[in-house]
């Protein structure tokens, strides 16, 4: 059975194409559904779907936007876009997007179901191709080096969530344990500031930035390989070095990490007649915070200008070193909504447990702090407004969530009343959505411009 994903903002045309369509004689099962497309993504890429079917015209995140998400995310997941009359033109730009199949409304059960085979066709082909093991297992052995960077490189532009990084390093053999992180990047010097040193003939003269990159990246491979302090690869035009601390001795490990790129600058001028410099970003205590260390280190960088090339600049020698704060990131938010209203009851004691454990030894003010819960209670408000929710209802007349979380004695206690309030809520949307699908499926079923009668 092929896995689909159904997005519709519609809930009567969601629950109605669940219910009205012979999905498994189609070889499809319906894995989950969402109303908008940042929901869907979410869900996408927990589930793992083999099909995304969307409406194009939907709040937060429209269905083109989502395409151009599951594209770049899931590559070999197939999109189906459902488009009125009114919106022709504007699906036409999914042709741009790679989507796979496009139905116009008003459609029959007829027409859809001949969609669905059409599309299990074409996957079970492509799926014949690709089970040569003999082919795919040799595809992937000369793949890893690249997979590896790949998954190397998101960690510097996204925080991922710790689950998916272990997953990702058991599956690609990497081994990046350790109790604090650091990132330096390796920018060559533009050579028409130079002075002229070498011949004609040499490296850095050929102008050729791809055999520069690649010979400095052979010498800072050995460099770390040798002592096993990290990991070295191209990114974006330049060597990007990622330094572990797997034994625990933070000073001895940092100046280590000292001598290695002060030997490192020294060997690529001498081997390679190249001039460099190396910007040295903040340290981070896990891996989901690299991206910080990144950011740090391209600032580092920068300040080329006032100290000159050649060298390697730290930033917590040119800047205050970042404060450590805290924040309810984009993450932690999506999770929280996503278990108040399709998660399970331990999904969402996961989820406040974790957004709670921030502030254990955090170095903050008060004021941060409560800025921090008035974000979370912020979220949970919202979540419970757009599903229909109304507190004073649930709770009683005069009920503010925003003055309650504050009346608590402690944050253990913060935590323990929000984590009651969160289960109300969401047993209160689990509710209003069952009585909803209960009155959809005692009624007709249009699709627009076609009435489809549940035939129980």
């Amino acid at each position: 059975m092929y896995k689909v994903l159904l997005v519709d903002d519609e809930a009567d045309v969601r629950e109605g194409l669940v219910q009205e369509i012979d999905w498994e004689s189609c070889g499809f099962a319906v894995i989950g559904t969402a109303e908008n497309g940042r929901e869907a993504s979410d869900l996408a890429e927990r589930l793992e779907p083999d099909v995304v079917i969307t409406d194009i015209s939907m709040p937060f995140l429209d269905g083109l936007q989502l395409a151009a998400w599951i594209r770049e995310h899931q590559p070999l997941c197939k999109i189906v876009i459902l488009t009125g009359y009114d919106e022709f033109d504007y699906a036409r730009q999914a042709i741009t997007l790679s989507v796979d199949e496009y139905l116009l409304k008003p459609f029959s059960a007829d027409s859809f179901t001949d969609l669905l085979r059409r599309i299990k066709d074409r996957m079970d082909t492509e799926l014949v191709e690709r089970e040569d093991i003999r082919h795919l297992k040799e595809h992937y052995r000369t793949s890893l080096p690249l997979l590896r960077e790949s998954f190397l490189a998101s960690l510097l532009t996204r925080k991922l969530p710790r689950t998916i990084i272990e997953e990702k390093m058991r599956k690609y053999g990497l081994t990046l344990g350790g109790g604090c992180y650091l990132t330096a990047v390796i920018a060559v010097y533009p050579s028409a500031l130079l002075d002229e040193e070498a011949s004609g003939s040499s490296l850095r003269d050929s102008g050729d930035l791809d055999l520069m990159l690649h010979a400095i990246l052979n010498i800072a491979k050995d460099s770390l390989g040798s002592l096993s302090l990290g990991s070295a690869f191209i990114y974006q035009d330049n060597i990007v070095l990622l330094f572990m601390n797997q034994d625990g001795a933070a000073a001895a490990w940092l100046e280590h990490v000292q001598v290695t790129l002060n030997r490192l600058l020294k060997n690529i001028h001498h081997y390679l007649k190249l001039f460099v410099t190396i910007g040295v970003g903040s340290r981070v205590r896990d891996l989901s915070e690299l991206k910080l260390s990144y950011q740090d280190a391209l600032l580092a960088l920068d300040y080329r200008l006032v100290l000159g090339a050649e060298k390697v600049i730290y930033i917590d020698d040119v800047e205050q070193p970042r404060q450590e704060g805290i924040r309810l990131d984009e993450l932690k938010e999506q999770t929280l909504i996503r278990s108040l209203k399709l998660g399970t009851e331990e999904e969402l004691t996961n989820s406040i447990s974790r957004i709670f454990d921030e502030l254990i030894g955090i170095s903050c003010t008060i004021h941060e702090v409560q800025i921090y819960l008035l974000e979370v209670v912020t979220t949970v408000l919202r979540t419970a407004k757009e599903s229909g929710i109304e507190l004073e209802d649930l709770f009683g007349p005069g009920f503010q969530l925003h003055a309650e979380i504050f009346k608590f004695s402690g944050i253990p206690e913060a935590k323990a009343g929000l984590l009651d309030i969160g289960l109300m809520i969401r047993r209160q949307i689990v509710s209003t959505r069952q009585h909803t699908y209960k009155d959809i499926v005692q009624r007709p079923f249009p699709i627009r411009g076609r009435t489809m009668v549940n035939q129980s």
